[in-house]
């Protein structure tokens, strides 16, 4: 059974606004300074899954950047092109269904397209114990982060060590992202990991449980793959594809299922969401600030500064500031977060231009 990696890199990135925009999201950016964010997911499971292996999920506005930044060895085949966004499980569903004809039956290794993981030794541990597990059933299988603090922007797994199946643990329950109050519980208790987003089941599986979970979604795409392969497979895309529910694969599927498995995992993976985490990819100074820009600064601790020109603070503190061509964005660091609602604000107004 041949392996396949499945990156869904559709999303918009808008906590990283105004940096992030529709046709130049998180994922196709250089945050680290080493490669965009995507080539980054792709070259870091290159020892268990080649490169030419790799399937991609984006959208219409961000296909031709995507293919410019794309490391060499992707097949730009495997880009698959949602017309609309339809959450995860059609974006899930679409690659599995899309492999399942063309290879059979295969493993996949789902990512999103922008985290990043500094301990790459522990990591590929941890996949190929998943990839191991998953290939000899039906169960899908999850990497879960010991968390390291009570983060508010990730969701999380719960779990009971005394249901160990050797290097796995039997899936309670999926929490969506928590207030503080409960953050610091869920740490506390011991019994709670951060989701990182990574499955790895087989393409038959997948389908198979959307088939029972969401029947109605599982005939569109079994539609639409009556035409994969065909010349009308573009034309089929484009009219079936805006019918699918929009709905997230943990919700759908796995927060259903009886066969959802985690491996704890401890190897450095930050989601990296909002500007407020970019210290995990640029070392603070020795003032606390992350300077991405010509700068200076009197006074000027624990802040982001990130530009193309030159950006003078006084007395600036735990802030974040960022300056592109067009836009600039002051904020306090504990409000990161809400960068996303400045980018509903603007879609609101009509500001297209500046998204």
């Amino acid at each position: 059974m041949q392996t396949y990696s499945v990156i869904m890199a559709g999303g918009g990135g808008t906590r990283f606004w105004p940096l992030s925009r529709q046709c130049h999201p998180k994922q196709l950016l250089n945050l680290s300074g080493n490669d965009f964010m995507i080539n980054e997911t792709i070259k870091r499971n290159q020892d268990i899954i080649p490169a030419v292996n790799t399937y991609i999920v984006t959208n219409k506005s961000q296909e031709e950047t995507l293919k410019q930044v794309l490391m060499d060895g992707v097949d730009h085949g495997n880009i698959l092109i949602e017309p609309v966004g339809r959450n995860t499980t059609a974006c899930i569903g679409f690659a599995a269904a899309k492999i399942q004809k063309a290879h059979g039956d295969s493993l996949l290794c789902i990512f999103p397209s922008d985290a990043y993981i500094n301990r790459l030794d522990e990591y590929s541990t941890a996949l190929e114990k998943a990839v191991a597990h998953a290939a000899s059933g039906e169960d899908f299988v999850t990497l879960g982060i010991e968390p390291g603090f009570a983060a508010t922007g990730y969701g999380y797994i719960k779990y009971e060590r005394s249901t160990r199946q050797g290097d796995v643990y039997r899936v309670e329950e999926f929490v969506e992202k928590p207030g503080i109050d409960k953050a610091k519980s869920y740490v506390k208790s011991g019994k709670y990991l951060w989701n990182s987003g990574i499955i790895v089941s087989r393409s038959s599986v997948v389908l198979k449980n959307i088939e029972r979970y969401l029947p109605r979604l599982f005939k569109q795409l079994e539609a639409l793959s009556q035409y994969f392969g065909t010349d009308r497979e573009a034309e089929m895309t484009e009219s079936i594809y805006p019918q699918l529910q929009s709905i997230s694969f943990d919700y759908g599927v796995l927060e259903r299922s009886d066969d959802v498995m985690v491996i704890p995992g401890n190897f450095g993976w930050n989601d990296v969401g909002s500007w407020d985490m970019l210290g995990v990819l640029v070392p603070p100074d020795e003032d606390g600030n992350i300077i991405k820009s010509e700068h200076i600064g009197i006074d000027t601790k624990n802040s982001i500064i990130y530009g193309k020109k030159l950006i003078a603070t006084i007395g600036l503190e735990n802030m974040i500031v960022v300056n592109t061509d067009d836009s600039l964005l002051i904020c306090p660091k504990s409000r990161a977060q809400e960068v996303k609602e400045i980018v509903e604000l603007l879609r609101e107004k009509g500001n297209t231009q500046y998204l």
